[in-house]
Parts: structure tokens; sequence; C-alpha cells
């Protein structure tokens, strides 16, 4: 185990030749430098090798830009609960999202050392519950084991009419049926650390829709909606078209004039 700040190479005794990887306590595993190609190089090798199972073991450094990068994509945040065999435990996310456009389906990645975890497998059913700007605190309880903060903000979650736990007073509540699942058991996927629920939305019950959602992202925390990014009275569509058509007119000026030297 790296202590905070130790470096180490991640291939070879050459000091400054390699990304030194780091392991930074809660931000987790991050290179010296900014750009890894040589370690996702190697890693891209290993998966390709003839090694079995070569995912197994290997740590993945995630690099500095790439963190950063990713830290500015900002979401909605959702509850999401489950109940089976008398036990109910719920978790905060911003990583549920809608996967398809005609049918109801959503998709909820779930890491399986969560609590919640096995009961979504056991029961197949979850409940997502849209949080809405004040409700901060509520996703702050269920960012962390409910354990920690000894259960005492019951009222955060109760038992809604299809029997599922729910977040009251959310944007909306959307009950989902697993119908597949990508876990650590299907081929190469054992190298993620999350699984993948796959989830027909089978009912849907509104509550306040007009209230901003609650976003978050891991480079700016906590967030609500802001102004509208489009001025108001302005149609960036009509601005592109009206590009499509000059473009489509500047073309057909110079065919007409190509012809015409051609007749000449």
């Amino acid at each position: 185990m790296l202590a905070f700040g130790q470096s180490h190479p991640i291939d070879g005794p050459h000091p400054g030749s390699r990304p030194a990887l780091f392991e930074a306590g809660r931000r987790g595993w991050i290179v010296e430098h900014s750009h890894s190609t040589r370690f996702a190089s190697r890693r891209r090798d290993l998966l390709r090798s003839d090694t079995p199972e070569p995912w197994k073991g290997l740590v993945v450094p995630i690099d500095r830009i790439l963190k950063r990068s990713i830290g500015h994509m900002i979401k909605g945040v959702q509850v999401v609960s489950a109940t089976h065999q008398d036990e109910t435990r719920a978790y905060t996310s911003h990583w549920v999202s809608q996967v398809s456009f005609d049918e109801p389906i959503v998709m909820a990645s779930v890491s399986p050392k969560h609590d919640t975890h096995p009961l979504m497998v056991g029961s197949g059913v979850f409940e997502v519950s849209i949080l809405a700007a004040d409700q901060i605190a509520e996703g702050q309880y269920f960012s962390y084991p409910e354990h920690k903060f000894k259960r005492v903000a019951t009222e955060f979650l109760e038992t809604d009419e299809w029997g599922l736990p729910s977040v009251p007073n959310s944007i909306a509540w959307l009950r989902c049926e697993i119908f597949d699942t990508v876990d650590r058991t299907s081929s190469r996927s054992e190298r993620f650390d999350h699984d993948l629920f796959f989830a027909e939305v089978t009912d849907v019950r509104e509550g306040r829709l007009d209230a901003p959602p609650l976003l978050y992202s891991a480079r700016h925390g906590w967030r609500t909606t802001g102004e509208n990014a489009r001025e108001k009275g302005v149609s960036i569509r009509d601005q592109l078209l009206a590009r499509v058509a000059e473009a489509d007119a500047q073309a057909g000026a110079e065919a007409t004039a190509a012809d015409e030297n051609l007749t000449d």
C-alpha cells in the first residue's frame, strides 16, 4: 500500500520515464502527470493477451485531466431504493440514465459493495425517486450507508402505494423492473467496479414536476438548474436552418455558373 503522495513508477525503475501512480485516499488512483498513454497501451496489451482473466488485479490509474474533465459532466440526482425479504435500502445516484427513446428503459449503475445491490438482484424491482433542488439533505443522507447517520432521518423514506420505498416530495417516482444485467460475472465486465441494471419503467407517479431538479457533478458538487441557456425569442434551430439554406443557395449559384462556363 502506498502512502499518500508516495510515487511508484508503473513500468520499470526509470524515474521520469513513466507516469507515476499515486494512491490519493478518497480520490483513488491517479497518475503523476496528465498523459498516461504508455500505461493505457500496456493495459490494452494485457487485455488482448492470452492470460486468463488479465484484468484481475490490474490497477487502472485515472488520468488527472480525464478525471477533471469527466467531473464536469453534471447530471440529475436520484435516490434508488429496493425492498427484499423485509429489508429496505436506498442510495443516492446520478448514474441513472434513460437509454431508449420510444421504450421506457432506464439503466442504473450500482456498486456490488452497496447494500442496496443484493436487494435489487433478489427482488428484480427498484424505485427511482427524482430529487428536487431543495432535497439536498435527502441526497446527502442516502449518499452514505444509512448506519453512518445511525438511521436518524427515517422521514426521508416511506413505503408508497407500490409497496416500495420512496423519498417523499420528490419530482417524480419510477417503478422499474429489471430485465437484464451486465455484472461482474459477465465476460470481461469483471474488470468494472459497478454492475449495470437495465429496467423497464412499469409505472410512474408525478410529484412536484414544476420544481427545479437537483444536479450533481464531482467537479461542481450539488447544483440546481439555473437560467435558460438560450436567449428568449431566439431559435438556434432556425439560425442553423438559415445557414443550410444559404449554403444550398451558394452551391446552386456555383453550379449554375459552372454550367454557363461550359456552354460558352
